[in-house]
């Protein structure tokens, strides 16, 4: 890819090369934590490449040693001592994981390292997924009283069926890229050392393939997979907004930004 990015913006670095985009999350210091800056800014990059009819692939990675690594509580926390889960879902992520879903276009998640969170959702609401071996994925939600939101409720089971999507779901453990592989969860795992030279090779690839077979193909996993997917996302807002507001909550932030263990009551 080219070395100096295409366009500045304050979270995210985008790079071309022909008909190639690179789309990089760009917090290292926080490792790459979800924030409404960079909701904002991946939303525009996004909706700008999904209507470039130059851009053929796109690929989404992290700066630094993370992938994603969520949500930011902190920012959420120091704004008003909670978070608006359900309106930050409707405003932000959800729209984000549907313009990559109905991109007209092949979309690869390149996993550089931890993708926990709604940064598990977002790396597994592409087309293919690619990882480095020592990423995992965690949803890290249910360790502070919340749900799977931004999608991965649909994406999961939709990888790997209810068994596997259920323990993802409440045990909340990481489930690390070669294990990801053997379940069906994601496509690759490679070794450190070449995951950026194979990720790459997969976006040129695709950027040089026949797009339109690429974007039918997507039409109809969408239509079989996803046809009912923004039902779904309304039912991840509501019941996220409904246990927004639930003490187990405020008890799982306070518990996070102390830096102790949780102690929930079920309220």
């Amino acid at each position: 890819m080219t070395e100096d990015p295409a366009r500045r913006y304050e979270t995210i670095e985008l790079y071309r090369t022909g008909a190639a985009a690179k789309v990089v999350l760009n917090r290292p210091e926080r490792m790459n934590a979800w924030s409404n800056a960079l909701s904002r800014d991946l939303l525009e990059v996004l909706g700008d490449l999904a209507a470039d009819d130059a851009v053929r692939a796109v690929m989404i990675t992290g700066a630094g040693r993370a992938f994603c690594s969520g949500a930011d509580l902190k920012e959420g926390a120091e704004s008003n001592g909670t978070l608006d889960t359900d309106s930050v879902l409707t405003r932000w992520y959800h729209p984000i994981v549907t313009t990559i879903r109905e991109m007209p276009k092949p979309v690869i998640s390149a996993v550089n390292g931890p993708a926990a969170g709604a940064g598990a959702s977002l790396a597994l609401s592409a087309d293919l997924v690619v990882a480095k071996e020592s990423a995992y994925f965690l949803l890290a939600f249910v360790n502070i009283g919340l749900v799977p939101d931004a999608g991965s409720s649909l994406f999961i089971p939709a990888r790997v069926g209810f068994a596997r999507a259920a323990e993802l779901a409440m045990l909340g453990e990481p489930v690390h890229a070669p294990r990801a592989v053997d379940i069906g969860l994601i496509n690759a795992a490679w070794p450190d050392a070449e995951f950026e030279k194979n990720a790459e090779a997969l976006l040129l690839r695709l950027s040089n393939g026949p797009t339109r077979s690429y974007a039918g193909s997507k039409r109809e996993l969408n239509h079989w997979v996803y046809s009912r997917m923004q039902e779904h996302l309304a039912l991840e807002a509501s019941i996220q907004g409904e246990l927004g507001k639930s003490k187990d909550f405020a008890e799982g932030i306070r518990a996070f930004l102390e830096k102790r263990p949780t102690h929930f009551t079920g309220e």
